[in-house]
């Protein structure tokens, strides 16, 4: 080999980077002590920026295309190496490729409970999570800020510090927004909106931006959601008395096996209350009063006597919740209220909810509580003598 094939093998000639990671932010051009030949062709695709870095000093940023590496397009490598006009040796810097494409599909989620106060519900404890994208907007600030001199630098080392930044804004904009909680997963897109917004100004100081936060989802504690789904159930069962009168019918219809026998015995069960609810229609043998018997005579009319009817259960009392500033208190009774609304504690216009009722209102507007308003006392009697 002679002089000249080791001297050009020292030079490069040629540099690009082709990237099939799909995890890599930041990599550097591998020199390897080679000097970066004059005029050498820079192949920098689309989705990418490349830097030069010159004696640990910021140098040239170029975006997408194709250069040739002259004095020319290199203006501040130019002046950090007082280059002149005609300078045509090798040169040795340090070149590095960032990914300026968007990085999809982040995870965020809260490691610990976010403590807020639900109109409804009072004191509450929230956990969310979602997905998030970052896009490097100013590669310079992003190399300077973040990679230092780091050869190779993957999304997974910045997505933890910006999950952090996430999770702060996200827990002082759910904590803060007044949004009820059964209200929340109607309006996760405006409130990934807001943190969006809230943390740019933080990820802009990085280089970074971004595009898309999504909250996918916003749960409450496990013994909310097990007293949320018992309520709901006992909203679905609606009146419990015919609540009960379809659950025996269902079971009548059942068939096979046991199904048999339990739709048999309340089949019985119900022929009897029937029966007595005939009021002593049929006698003894089955015949009307006064109808000839099995023995060809007739028979008397008084010869069964109607049966008692069982008396209906006690109605059942309600008691009550009130929310009044953003807080919840009680259960209170009918009587407790009719106290409290004579010494001024309740108002027509003060929210109440009992089991069963759809949603909270006024006291007022509910018929059982309405009389509680209207009763006036009778007028002072005379003075005496």
């Amino acid at each position: 080999m002679g002089i000249f094939d080791f001297l050009s093998g020292q030079f490069i000639d040629v540099i690009h980077w082709t990237d099939d990671t799909r995890d890599t932010m930041v990599w550097r051009f591998e020199r390897e002590g080679h000097e970066i030949k004059y005029g050498a062709k820079l192949t920098v695709r689309e989705g990418q920026s490349a830097v030069f870095v010159h004696e640990g000093q910021l140098a040239d940023v170029f975006p997408p295309g194709l250069y040739m590496l002259e004095t020319n397009n290199m203006p501040i490598m130019t002046s950090l190496q007082h280059w002149d006009h005609g300078f045509r040796s090798p040169f040795k810097s340090e070149v590095y490729f960032v990914s300026t494409a968007r990085f999809t599909d982040l995870k965020w989620g809260t490691k610990n409970p976010i403590m807020l106060r639900d109109p409804e519900f009072g004191p509450l404890r929230l956990r969310a999570f979602g997905t998030y994208a970052i896009k490097v907007t100013d590669p310079g600030l992003f190399l300077t800020e973040i990679v230092g001199t780091d050869g190779e630098f993957t999304r997974d080392e910045i997505s933890f510090q910006i999950r952090n930044i996430i999770v702060q804004e996200a827990s002082r904009a759910l904590a803060s927004s007044g949004i009820p909680a059964l209200d929340m997963a109607a309006n996760t897109g405006e409130m990934g909106a807001l943190v969006a917004q809230a943390i740019s100004p933080k990820i802009a100081a990085y280089g970074l931006t971004i595009p898309e936060l999504y909250i996918e989802n916003i749960s409450l504690p496990p013994a909310v959601e097990k007293a949320l789904d018992a309520r709901t159930s006992r909203g679905i069962a609606g009146n419990l008395d015919d609540h009960m009168k379809w659950k025996a019918a269902e079971a009548m219809t059942q068939g096979g096996g046991a199904g048999d026998a339990m739709g048999a015995g309340l089949g019985a069960g119900l022929g009897m209350a029937m029966g007595r609810a005939m009021g002593g229609a049929a006698g003894p043998w089955g015949a009307q009063p006064g109808a000839a018997g099995p023995w060809g005579g007739a028979q008397p009319s008084q010869g069964a006597q109607p049966a008692a009817a069982p008396p209906p259960p006690p109605p059942v009392e309600h008691v009550w919740h009130i929310a009044e500033a953003g807080q919840t208190h009680g259960p209170y009774s009918k009587a407790r209220l009719g106290r409290m609304a004579q010494e001024g504690q309740l108002a027509r216009e003060t929210l109440v909810w009992t089991a069963g009722q759809d949603g909270w209102k006024a006291a007022g507007d509910v018929t059982e509580l309405a009389q509680l308003f209207t009763v006036m006392p009778p007028p002072p009697p005379p003075p005496a003598g």
